[in-house]
């Protein structure tokens, strides 16, 4: 995208027609001086919201109350320079700024600060770094934003107006120690080479009760995989607050749901704390990168080796502190959504390092059900296959299978937040770590994301490196000893994203040609919405709750029958 500084020379004015003047959009950006010293890239976002409930930053989705965000690239932004908005700038869900309806609107911008990155590659690549939040560019520490202006637009004509950038995101507070959660963050030395300049993986550990009295004890390992995690969550030492004011949930139309989370806490911990309880270690993790909130925790080309750093230099690093086993019969990988993709994969990708992994709701497992795209066989993402009709792509229903947002909406929204793959969205990410890297060091495309048109040779890429159901087709003569017993996945037949759809042909693949049996189990709710996780009895809104507890049988179990001989199985079963 270009970016005009708003000085219009008197030629140009002259080539253009006093009609073309007036579409021309008049909105320049300014930024206060104490906020930008030194030049800065990034992603400029220019948000309109048709009310005042929230900022217009919070307020940006891609669902049926969808509000209006503009983007255009910045490169080198000196300090005290006044930015014109592109009148082509790219937007969603209008793609251009002269399609927004009339009517009253509050205006925000928003300054998505991006760093430059050298890669080992050889590449230079200009991304945002995570500061704290978890890749929330509307919560980022360090972008500049500016308080909402109200304004009014009239037959499609956008009202002069400077938009001064006078606010700034500040840092996040990092969470405490207490007696049971511990938090730990190291340099990766993979990632900082791949990344050339220092990275962390971060780490929220949950200790067993009798942790400091049993110094002999040396414990399982349970890895939660999921998006980032600013603590350790669902756990809490003291009841629901009295003071606390119920709340509604509308995904799960439950009243009072904070009260319901605090006291699945709660309970939690009594679980723990009881003396009945295996003693383990689990362990939340921290691995955003410069395209997400996590990064699926496997190797890929344009994030580098998070998969080998998280197990070979985190995970290690842990036991070693903490007195974990050490060894690959005693950790355990479970998660839901993205984690239950992750924990599949790391299992797949690092057979006999775990144990076991419970895979709930997991993004798609098999590209030729990528959601509702076949990626080998469709032509394009956005439509289905029609002579004579343009019938878009669902993206997203609910357990009815009523449709809020089609599979362009979501790229578009994305399209308008960052080009590049740099969205810090769900489909840029599966392409962030699916896709081969491109010459100019970026994920190259699976489709247009303007059209929608399938790239048939990055799909085979992906096939051949991230398509876990292809893998375990190719490899199960080499891999099928290695999981016999590891493989677990749960899946609601309604989940809101299609996942199911390719839990399906994972299973069918699973039951009917492994060789040996795999031995493990696949499950799904009935009528369950994302995320469903395996509970028969309960409903997903506290089925949800107990992802820390409800394996651990199943655990327990395959601990019995798999440990190796002169494994410790006593140290920690104490009360």
């Amino acid at each position: 995208m270009r970016i005009f500084i708003i000085i219009l020379c008197l030629p140009l004015l002259l080539l253009l027609s006093c009609q073309q003047l007036h579409e021309l959009p008049s909105i320049s950006i300014s930024a206060s001086e104490q906020w930008h010293e030194e030049p800065l890239d990034g992603r400029l976002l220019l948000m309109f919201a048709d009310n005042d409930e929230i900022e217009p930053r919070f307020q940006i989705n891609a669902g049926l109350n969808a509000q209006l965000v503009f983007g255009m690239n910045v490169e080198d932004w000196q300090k005290g320079q006044q930015l014109a908005v592109d009148p082509e700038i790219f937007g969603f869900p209008y793609p251009s700024l002269k399609d927004i309806p009339a009517g009253e609107y509050w205006v925000q911008a928003l300054f998505h600060v991006y760093e430059t990155f050298n890669l080992s590659t050889g590449q230079t690549v200009k991304l945002p770094m995570d500061n704290g939040e978890g890749q929330q560019w509307n919560r980022s520490p360090g972008n500049l934003y500016s308080k909402p202006l109200k304004i009014t637009i009239k037959d499609g004509s956008i009202p002069m107006m400077n938009i001064q950038m006078d606010q700034i995101i500040p840092p996040i507070e990092e969470p405490e120690d207490t007696e049971w959660i511990k938090h730990i963050r190291i340099k990766s030395e993979k990632l900082s080479e791949f990344w050339g300049r220092d990275m962390y993986l971060g780490a929220h550990i949950l200790l067993p009760k009798g942790f400091e009295e049993h110094t002999e004890a040396r414990y399982p390992l349970m890895v939660f995989h999921g998006h980032f995690p600013s603590d350790f969550g669902g756990f809490r030492t003291m009841p629901p607050d009295e003071d606390l004011e119920p709340e509604y949930s509308a995904r799960f139309d439950v009243e009072g749901y904070n009260l319901i989370q605090q006291q699945e806490a709660y309970d939690f911990y009594k679980r723990w704390t009881s003396p009945e309880y295996p003693r383990f270690l689990i362990i939340e993790i921290q691995h955003p990168t410069p395209y997400y909130d996590d990064s699926y925790a496997v190797n890929s080309a344009s994030q580098g080796p998070y998969g080998d750093a998280i197990t070979y230099e985190l995970i290690p690093h842990i036991e070693k502190q903490f007195r974990g086993i050490g060894e690959g019969w005693s950790r355990f990988l479970y998660g839901g959504s993205t984690g239950g993709w992750e924990a599949l994969a790391v299992q797949v990708k690092y057979p006999e390092e775990y144990n076991g992994c419970f895979a709930a709701c997991p993004d798609p497992i098999d590209f030729s059900a990528y959601c509702l795209t076949n990626i080998y066989e469709d032509k394009n993402a956005y439509y289905y296959d029609s002579a004579h009709k343009n019938l878009e792509v669902p993206a997203h229903r609910d357990y009815l299978g009523q449709v809020q947002t089609t599979v362009k909406d979501y790229n578009h929204l994305e399209l308008a937040l960052g080009d590049k793959s740099r969205s810090g969205q769900q489909w840029d990410i599966w392409e962030a770590t699916y896709s081969p890297q491109g010459e100019d060091g970026y994920p190259v495309r699976i489709w247009d994301k303007q059209t929608g048109v399938i790239d048939p040779a990055v799909a085979e890429y992906w096939k051949e490196n991230y398509d876990l159901k292809h893998i375990l087709e190719r490899d199960w003569d080499k891999l099928g000893a290695q999981l016999k017993g590891k493989i677990h996945i749960y899946c609601g037949d309604m989940d809101n994203y299609y996942l199911n759809n390719a839990v399906y042909r994972m299973e069918e693949f699973l039951e009917n040609t492994t060789d040996p049996y795999y031995d493990g189990e696949v499950l799904y709710g009935d009528r369950a919405e994302h995320c469903w996780n395996g509970d028969p009895e309960l409903p997903n809104h506290l089925s949800r709750l107990r992802y820390n507890s409800m394996y651990v049988p199943k655990i327990m179990e395959r601990i019995v029958k798999s440990a190796p001989q002169g494994a410790d199985l006593e140290s920690w079963i104490y009360p």
